[in-house]
C-alpha cells in the first residue's frame, strides 16, 4: 500500500500532486526505451537504459501484512474518520437512466447491451450495439498499444497519443486498425478525469469505425469513483473503522468537478469495464496483485464476478472489492516471479502488463536527492522479465506512458 492510495485518516489540503513518503524493498528490473531515431521495431523496445535496485523505507510496519499475498495485503491503523463539509450521498437520487440525478449510482439496466467491451456512449437505453469489425481473411490485427494510469491528466494523454501517431492534431483517431488497451485509473488527482473518460469513449467509437479498437480495464480508482457516486457517505465496514467511499475518494485525490460532471452514460460505461484481459500473450491487469485469483479461475469468471458484484451487491461488498484491487507490489522481490507465474498459469499469457504501482516507487527514482522529478525513460520490466509496469507516475511529475507491445 503506497501513500497515494489512502483510507480515511487526516485530510490532505489539496488533491493535486504532492510529495510521496519513502517506500522499501524494491524489485530488480530494467527499463527499455525506444530508439529515438528508428521508432518502434517489430520487437518493441530496443535499448537497455537502466538497471538497478531501489531502496529506503516501506510503510509495511504501519500496514501489517495479512492474507494470501503475504506482504501485500494491508491494513490501516487509522481510526474512524469524520470530516465536515462532505457533499450528501448521491445514492438517494433517482437513477439517471430513468430521468434522475446524473450522479446517481449504477444499478441494473436491462436495456444496456450485454457486453463488457468499450463502445460508443449509450445516448439512450436500448440503443443498438455495433460490435467491433474483425480482421478480414488473412488480415493480421493491427499493432497493440497499452496506456498506463492517466489520473485526470488529459493534456498529457493527448500529447502522448499524438506522439505515438494514434490521434491527429484535433484529437481524433488516426491509427487505423491499431488496438489500444487502457490499464485503468482515468480519474482522481489530475484536473479532468471526466475529460479523459470522454476522450477514451470517443476513441472507442472512432477506432471501431476504422477497424481497430480502444478498450480499457477497470482500475481501483474506477471502483472508488463509482462507489463515491453510488454510496457517498454511507458507512462501510473497514479495517480502519467506520469509513465511506466518499471520504476515501477525496483522500485519494477525488476531484469534485469530476463527480459533478458524472453522467448516466459514464456510469454505464465504467460499470461494464473488464477487470482483466489477454491480448497477444500479454495478461493485462490494472493492479500488481494476485487478488484476481480470489474472483475466478478464468478471465471470464473474474470479469463476470466483478460485474455481478457491481450490479447486485451492497456497499460492504463493493468496499471489499476496492480494497482487494488496491493491493500492490505482489510481483516485487524474490517471491515476485512466483506470483506472476501463478497468474499466468491460471489465466494464460507469457507476461503480465500492469499499471497501479508508480514506476518511481518500483525503481527508487522517487528518492532523488537533488529534488528533481523522477526520470522515466519507458516501461519497467522486472520479476525475471515476466512483468511490465506501465504507471509512469504522472501524478508525481513522472511520465504518462503509452507504449507498443511487445516490449
Amino acid at each position: 500500500m503506497t501513500p497515494e492510495d489512502r483510507f480515511p485518516g487526516p485530510e490532505h489540503p489539496d488533491s493535486g500532486p504532492r510529495h510521496q513518503p519513502d517506500l522499501d524493498v524494491l524489485p530488480y528490473g530494467t527499463y527499455y526505451e525506444p530508439d529515438p531515431n528508428g521508432g518502434y521495431s517489430a520487437t518493441g523496445y530496443e535499448a537497455e537504459t537502466y538497471s538497478g535496485y531501489g531502496g529506503a523505507r516501506y510503510l509495511e510496519q504501519h500496514w501489517p501484512a495479512t492474507g494470501p499475498e503475504q506482504g501485500h495485503a494491508v491494513r490501516s491503523q487509522n481510526g474512524p474518520h469524520e470530516q465536515a463539509g462532505y457533499e450528501p450521498t448521491l445514492r438517494d437520487h433517482a437513477s439517471p437512466a430513468h430521468g434522475g440525478h446524473p450522479g446517481a449510482g449504477p444499478g441494473p439496466q436491462s436495456d444496456d447491451p450485454p457486453t463488457i467491451e468499450l463502445g460508443p456512449p449509450l445516448a439512450e437505453p436500448g440503443q443498438p450495439y455495433h460490435p467491433y469489425p474483425a480482421p478480414g481473411p488473412g488480415e493480421p490485427p493491427g499493432p497493440l498499444y497499452v496506456v498506463g494510469d492517466v489520473h485526470g491528466y488529459l493534456d498529457e494523454l493527448r500529447a502522448e497519443l499524438r506522439h505515438q501517431g494514434l490521434i491527429d492534431a484535433d484529437g481524433h483517431w488516426s491509427a487505423g486498425r491499431s488496438r489500444i488497451w487502457f490499464l485503468g485509473d482515468f480519474t482522481d488527482r489530475g484536473p479532468d478525469g471526466i475529460g479523459v473518460i470522454d476522450l477514451v469513449m470517443q476513441l472507442a467509437a472512432e477506432s471501431a469505425a476504422a477497424g481497430g479498437y480502444c478498450r480499457a480495464l477497470m482500475g481501483n480508482h474506477e471502483l472508488l469513483f463509482l462507489g463515491a457516486a453510488r454510496y457517498g457517505d454511507e458507512p462501510v465496514q473497514s479495517t480502519a473503522g467506520t469509513a465511506s467511499f466518499l471520504a476515501a475518494w477525496r483522500l485519494n485525490g477525488g476531484q469534485q468537478s469530476d463527480l459533478e460532471r458524472l453522467e448516466a452514460h459514464h456510469i454505464s460505461w465504467l460499470s461494464r469495464l473488464p477487470a482483466m484481459a489477454l491480448e497477444d500473450g500479454h495478461l493485462l491487469l490494472h493492479s500488481d496483485t494476485t487478488a484476481y485469483l480470489e474472483y475466478g479461475e478464468s478471465i471470464p469468471e473474474v470479469n463476470d464476478a466483478v460485474h455481478d458484484l457491481l450490479a447486485d451487491e451492497g456497499v460492504d461488498e463493493w468496499w471489499d472489492c476496492f480494497r482487494r484491487f488496491t493491493k500492490r507490489f505482489a510481483f516485487r522481490g524474490d517471491s515476485g516471479p512466483t506470483a506472476v507465474r501463478e497468474l499466468l498459469d491460471t489465466y494464460g499469457g507469457t507476461r503480465v502488463v500492469h499499471g497501479h504501482s508508480p514506476i518511481p516507487y518500483l525503481t527508487g527514482a522517487v528518492h532523488a536527492d537533488d529534488g528533481m522529478p523522477p526520470q522515466i525513460p519507458g516501461p519497467y520490466v522486472y520479476a525475471e522479465d515476466l512483468a511490465v509496469a506501465m504507471d509512469g507516475g504522472v501524478t508525481m511529475d513522472g511520465r504518462l506512458l503509452v507504449s507498443r507491445l511487445p516490449i
